[in-house]
């Protein structure tokens, strides 16, 4: 009988089934301890969801928020809640140990009482590749999934280098990224898509200015004479040109260079990211060509 409990508990021991504890920090700088890694995780944010599922632990997911819809077999899980607000009873009763929360798409007034249930939050706020690798590293650790973690932070890395070789050294060409076209908004060199828009050689026009998303004049754009209009939406979409029409000494206007660009790609910050700045730095290339 001993002789069979020792090969048991060799058995256990060779497998790694010992959990082990995992201490992490998250992006707002908080040590998350856990005493084994999460089975039952929360993911608010879409490109959360993504991650997850990615490096091989979308089965530990139990709730995800709005939109939370790659791949499919995310669209099955139950949604707890999205930027607007966030079902703390319905959190409850799937009983999580772990909960992924996107700091800038969920405000303080909807993280302050997740972290008043008693379950580990961590913060997660993405601004570049290197943010986006880490995350995946990070994650794959509180999930026990570091190997998962580890191969899919190395491919972004690995499409990343190959898509700023392929790109970032080619004649500049001046983009502006348009988030919203009433009022007309953009992004500055914080954003993640900034750094896409350098690795394809191009120049973000409101780049330096002090606000995440800034809302700018049609004035001031129009002034700065981009010579390709991006945006994100469905492949199938037309681009809101909203009151560009009006000025077609725009060189994009002109031209008609108005990008659409798969807005799960380049406006998730998931490991197909890469893949929405690829079509991003095609656009710019056939601008640069013209």
């Amino acid at each position: 009988m001993r002789r069979l409990v020792s090969l048991s508990l060799w058995l256990v021991l060779a497998s790694g089934a010992v959990a082990q504890p995992v201490s992490v920090v998250d992006d707002s700088g908080h040590t998350i301890s856990l005493p084994k890694p999460s089975q039952r995780v929360i993911t608010l944010g879409p490109h959360l969801t993504e991650q997850v599922f990615a490096i091989g632990a979308g089965a530990q997911v139990v709730g995800v928020s709005r939109y939370s819809d790659y791949p499919a077999e995310a669209k099955q899980l139950p949604i707890v809640g999205d930027a607007v607000g966030v079902h703390h009873e319905t959190i409850a009763k799937l009983k999580p140990d772990l909960i992924l929360v996107w700091r800038t798409g969920f405000p303080d007034r909807a993280r302050a009482p997740l972290k008043a249930m008693g379950v580990p939050v961590f913060d997660s706020e993405i601004r570049s590749v290197a943010d986006l690798a880490r995350s995946l590293r990070t994650i794959g650790q509180l999930l026990g999934r570091a190997e998962g973690g580890e191969a899919q932070a190395k491919l972004v890395e690995q499409q990343w280098t190959q898509l700023q070789a392929e790109y970032a050294a080619r004649k500049p060409v001046r983009v502006f990224y348009q988030l919203w076209h009433q009022p007309l908004m953009t992004i500055n060199r914080e954003h993640l898509i900034h750094q896409a828009i350098t690795a394809c050689g191009g120049v973000n026009i409101f780049g330096e200015l002090p606000t995440f998303t800034p809302t700018v004049s049609w004035e001031a754009a129009v002034q700065r004479n981009p010579q390709v209009i991006a945006m994100a939406g469905a492949p199938s979409d037309h681009p809101e040109q909203g009151q560009w029409p009006r000025f077609p000494g725009v060189e994009a206007v002109k031209h008609q260079r108005f990008a659409m660009i798969d807005g799960d790609l380049i406006g998730r910050m998931g490991p197909r990211f890469v893949q929405g700045a690829r079509q991003l730095c095609e656009a710019i290339d056939q601008a640069r060509q013209e």
